[in-house]
């Protein structure tokens, strides 16, 4: 439009000029003979209607070319305040449809370097942030969370819409943007406490123990020695938290290990979660317990006389 505009006051601007220097042409002229110049008068005529059109063009263009510049201010407004939205809170609506609404969330991960010091983690470079794609589905015509989708699915969120669907009946009518807020804003959570705690368990597995994070269920599995397996419970937070971890349950997986009694394993379970608090905050630490206690009552089982079981 801006050039155009610019090609337009040219134009205005040369006729401009030659009917100038025309007039001056015509003052050298005798006035008898600019009677009898029917030609002269027509292109002069043609050139004043040329200008006239002219100049509504351009008071045309310029107009429309301040509605299209008030346009695109108002546009980078809108997207510097968006840039601004997603840095500040790393949530983006990708697209709206229907009542599906996609959000691209972009969640930091608070406190690492506090849980890997407390996890005695050292030299370790994992993300700060994690990216992923929520799909939500609201009911109809309604903005009442229905169901919703985490991508890459990497992150159980189930307990997350449960809780949002319980507490539905806690917003009013006018607060209803709110349980979405709520929903939104517990997934990032989820999805930090979930990266911590794969950090912590990818650490762990460098050792000579194998962990698994179990995310539905809060669960590590740690696979010691003997060919058990350690079901260790995790609490609310962990690693967040300073809670001690618990043992559930032991599991043989090998068949020499079948032969190992159910009364024994619970036997382990017990001595394990009465250690002290601090072993049991430290999975690795927590882990070589178990393992040691099970060393222990297995020598005890097979030399009752000449063992001694320690629970500490």
């Amino acid at each position: 439009m801006e050039s155009e505009l610019e090609k337009l006051r040219c134009s205005l601007e040369l006729i401009e000029s030659q009917n100038s220097q025309r007039e001056k042409e015509d003052m050298q002229i005798d006035v008898s003979c600019l009677t009898d110049d029917q030609t002269d008068f027509s292109d002069k005529r043609g050139s004043r209607f040329k200008m006239l059109e002219l100049s509504r063009q351009i008071e045309t263009n310029t107009t429309t070319l301040k509605t299209l510049q008030d346009l695109d201010a108002t546009f980078k407004r809108f997207e510097a305040v968006e840039k601004i939205e997603d840095a500040l809170t790393g949530l983006r609506v990708i697209e709206i449809e229907g009542n599906i609404i996609r959000l691209s969330l972009k969640t930091c991960i608070p406190y690492l370097e506090t849980v890997l010091r407390q996890q005695e983690i050292e030299n370790i470079i994992e993300p700060l942030e994690m990216n992923h794609e929520l799909v939500i589905e609201t009911m109809d015509g309604t903005c009442e969370l229905k169901s919703a989708e985490i991508l890459p699915n990497d992150v159980y969120i189930g307990e997350v819409i449960d809780a949002t669907k319980s507490c539905r009946q806690t917003f009013s009518i006018t607060e209803t943007r709110s349980s979405l807020e709520f929903f939104v804003r517990r997934v990032q959570d989820r999805i930090a406490l979930s990266s911590l705690r794969r950090f912590v368990v990818n650490n762990a597995n460098k050792s000579r123990h194998s962990f698994e994070y179990l995310d539905r269920e809060d669960i590590i599995v740690a696979h010691v020695v003997g060919g058990v397996d350690a079901f260790i419970k995790l609490p609310q937070d962990w690693p967040l938290s300073y809670l001690p971890l618990e043992l559930i349950s032991l599991k043989s997986t090998t068949r020499n290990s079948k032969e190992i009694s159910l009364s024994f394993l619970c036997k382990i379970v017990e001595v394990a979660n009465s250690l002290s608090v601090h072993l049991r905050r430290n999975m690795s630490s927590f882990a070589d317990s178990i393992e040691e206690t099970l060393l222990q009552q297995m020598r005890a089982q097979l030399h009752p006389a000449d063992s001694t079981v320690s629970a500490k």
